[in-house]
């Protein structure tokens, strides 16, 4: 079965990380780039971070540049999202999602409050 199931959303204090995991199935991992998107509360999905292949060349949406780090690891078919210092405005569900398709996980919850 074609299928992304992401993990490690939950409440964080302003300034904390997490890491989200995607874990990939049901086809070949490594020949494809991989976006973060997210969505907060009343508003559209919007890119966070990709990672192409091979190379793993990245970019980021301004809001994120410089805290957040996307990564690969193709042995375990999986694609990470770093975030550190996070902000309450970085709340939403996020989403991991095969780049040149509309294969889209279920998504994670991640809510940065005190």
């Amino acid at each position: 079965q074609v299928q992304l199931v992401e993990s490690g959303g939950g409440l964080v204090q302003p300034g904390g990380s997490l890491r989200l995991s995607c874990v990939a199935s049901g086809f070949t991992f490594r020949v494809y780039s991989m976006s973060w998107y997210r969505q907060a509360p009343g508003k559209g999905r919007e890119l966070v971070a990709r990672i192409s292949t091979p190379g793993g060349t990245t970019i980021y949406s301004d809001s994120v540049k410089g805290r957040f780090t996307i990564s690969r690891d193709d042995a375990k078919n999986t694609v990470y999202l770093q975030m550190n210092s996070l902000k309450p405005e970085d709340t939403a569900v996020y989403y991991c999602k095969r780049t040149i398709d509309n294969l889209w996980g279920q998504g994670t919850q991640v809510t940065v409050s005190s």
